[in-house]
């Protein structure tokens, strides 16, 4: 480069001073940047307070959360919990001396599953029944004797007496089987069957007993005593048969009040006018 132009160009330079490059933002944008971080901390700062709030409120703190509590033996809940999905757990029991309540708005369902999540036992309280549902179900005491069982064969009462507090009695729709039919102290037992037939049978025999008061048998149609190999035995210091016939004789004489007790070959009962004889024969025209 020649000498002059060189010369030229840094007076030329020196002449207009340094040039300087600024290095920013500035302006609106940096009042927009400073607008955005301080709204920023606004919303750190909420945040921050939001959060100590809610930890306030829930009751957060190291041995656990609101009336749930972490201990060395599971946890802990104080006062009403609500469970929104199911709950699993191995036990559940309230604290010593206090009661354990399950409320629902609808029903209570509690399951009994196996390995293959199949239900094998079901106790459902609802509104309207409680139902369980069980291959056999037992009521037992402390003591473990058994009260009440029930299953596909049979149902069995183990109290020591069964009590029918219902107003129109206890309806068997077939039959029972039972060593001993009584009732409360001075109370009446009515074996009554409206409509059918009452039939009691025992292979050793059947004994009625009414100690202070008296017994009634009344039927429609028949009252049959009946025994095949032994005999019917009426020990009392009265009997009455106080509507039996009374047979007419053709022989004139003296009416008295002395009645012969005569059976029919049917086996009807008659009364007949005694005499020196059996005057039965004469009276046959009852058993016609």
């Amino acid at each position: 480069m020649p000498q002059e132009q060189y010369a030229h160009r840094s007076t030329m330079q020196t002449s207009e001073g340094p040039q300087v490059y600024k290095v920013g933002i500035y302006g609106w944008r940096k009042r927009c940047l400073y607008f955005f971080v301080l709204l920023l901390m606004i919303l750190i700062l909420v945040n921050l307070a939001m959060t100590i709030w809610i930890l306030k409120v829930m009751n957060f703190t190291i041995d656990g959360m609101g009336n749930l509590r972490i201990t060395e033996k599971g946890l802990k809940l104080e006062g009403d919990s609500e469970f929104l999905k199911p709950l699993y757990a191995k036990e559940i029991r309230s604290r010593p001396g206090n009661p354990l309540y399950f409320q629902s708005a609808r029903n209570v369902t509690v399951n009994i599953l196996n390995e293959n999540t199949k239900v094998l036992t079901r106790l459902v309280t609802g509104p309207q029944a409680v139902e369980a549902h069980s291959q056999k179900f037992e009521v037992k005491t402390i003591s473990g004797k058994l009260l009440f069982s029930a299953d596909d064969n049979e149902v069995v009462v183990g109290a020591e007496r069964l009590r029918v507090l219902g107003a129109e009695g206890t309806v068997f729709p077939k039959s029972i089987e039972t060593p001993n039919v009584r009732a409360d102290p001075f109370k009446e037992l009515r074996l009554e069957s409206p409509t059918r037939a009452l039939v009691m049978e025992a292979p050793k025999g059947i004994e009625i007993n009414a100690e202070a008061g008296s017994l009634k048998a009344t039927c429609r149609t028949e009252l049959r005593l009946e025994s095949k190999d032994g005999e019917i035995t009426l020990n009392s210091a009265k009997i009455k048969l106080p509507n039996l016939p009374q047979g007419s004789s053709s022989s004139a004489g003296s009416r008295q009040k002395i009645y012969e007790l005569c059976v029919c070959p049917n086996g009807r009962l008659f009364l007949s006018q005694a005499g020196t004889s059996s005057t039965c024969q004469i009276n046959t025209s009852v058993c016609l």
